[in-house]
């Protein structure tokens, strides 16, 4: 398919990306930052083009990373791709099983999990396999980082079906620590750089403190926690499986409002300023007040909703199982722009500037920009 050139030069921009954080031209991991608030501010027009797709052999559930001039992205056959942005491969890995978790970007490695519960450390430019470190149960979350005490090492944090989330030592995969849930961990860790916050199967929020793994408090939701927390200064916002969605103040352990009489929540919300956005299994897609949780307004689509929202400026960006990618006006909810795909969309769409990624349920990664 043919692309614009004035759209690749976007690429000559990231020779001078830092090699972990968010910019409008790098989207290093699931939710675009560490603490998991799904936002950049990159502008999208309100009218985009396909601009290619890329065939995988399977579903493709996790969602793409960007940076370092590539994309990176995992399917569920198996494999954990890296493409150019013209769509093109520059290398696949084969992780012998599904790869449902999102890759992470960080110091020019590629960290991604697989169903068997092995994290793998990749080099970025060449696929090549730095090390494998292996937890009891499947990895389904995206892999997190943090500072170990010293405040120079890096380390990967991320949850497991064997109820434990690891803490490894970036460069070299040793473990560092592991903290126990009762439980799945279902979802990815969010971190301020001081707790690791995530729900479980166990019907917890868990806050861990991340230099030890020891220090922790829990608080008690009732039910299974399958969607990743977004932080915001004190608080933490997520959904649950019977349809709650909670604000909870990370401080003094207290709910502080909380919605119920969705469906189950499975994607992740985005959070920007007085703004909560997160779509549920009942085909809704909700924003609400990040103060009161008064919900300002509904958009419903034609399926469930699974993939989690990006808030790119004043739009939302989100995919449905009805198999369409929509753009949303954050104010008032107002379909702006749609796509249809035709196949369900679990994947959550990786936003940088003049470029939106997003898998689906044929396999396909699809590219949409401006010509």
């Amino acid at each position: 398919m043919k692309i614009i050139k004035t759209y690749l030069s976007i690429a000559l921009l990231f020779v001078s990306t830092n090699s972990w954080s968010q910019t409008n031209i790098c989207w290093p991991s699931f939710r675009g930052n560490q603490s998991l608030q799904g936002k950049t501010n990159v502008q999208i027009p309100n009218s985009l083009k396909l601009l290619w797709t890329f065939q995988t052999e399977d579903f493709i559930k996790s969602s793409a990373v960007i940076c370092g001039k590539n994309i990176f992205i995992g399917s569920n056959d198996g494999y954990i791709y890296s493409l150019n942005l013209k769509g093109e491969l520059n290398w696949k890995f084969n992780a012998g099983t599904s790869i449902e978790a999102p890759p992470l970007y960080l110091d020019q490695t590629i960290y991604a999990g697989s169903l068997e519960g092995v994290l793998f450390a990749l080099d970025a430019t060449t696929g090549k396999l730095k090390w494998k470190y292996a937890t009891e149960g499947q990895i389904s979350g995206s892999a997190g980082w943090i500072y170990a005490p010293d405040g120079k090492t890096k380390r990967i944090i991320t949850g497991s079906y064997d109820f434990f989330l690891h803490c490894i030592d970036a460069k070299t995969g040793k473990l560092a620590w592991k903290y126990e849930a009762d439980n799945y961990i279902n979802g990815a860790p969010a971190t301020n750089g001081k707790v690791a916050v995530f729900g479980g199967c166990d019907g917890f929020l868990h806050l861990v403190n991340v230099k030890d793994g020891i220090s922790s408090n829990k608080i008690e939701i009732g039910t299974y926690i399958a969607s990743s927390a977004a932080l915001d200064g004190d608080m933490a916002f997520f959904g649950n499986y019977d349809g709650g969605f909670y604000s909870v103040n990370m401080t003094n352990k207290k709910i502080v409002w909380q919605y119920n009489g969705a469906g189950s929540f499975l994607g992740s919300p985005a959070v920007s300023g007085n703004k909560i956005i997160i779509g549920s299994q009942n085909r809704n897609v909700y924003c609400f007040d990040k103060t009161s949780g008064k919900i300002l307004w509904k958009f419903k689509t034609l399926n469930k909703v699974e993939s989690s929202p990006v808030i790119a400026g004043n739009k939302v960006i989100i995919g449905s199982n009805d198999g369409r990618l929509y753009i949303l006006n954050l104010n008032n909810g107002k379909k702006i722009w749609s796509y249809e795909i035709g196949s369900p969309i679990v994947s959550t769409p990786a936003i940088v500037n003049n470029l939106i990624v997003v898998g689906a349920g044929d396999g396909r990664v699809y590219a949409f920009g401006i010509k």
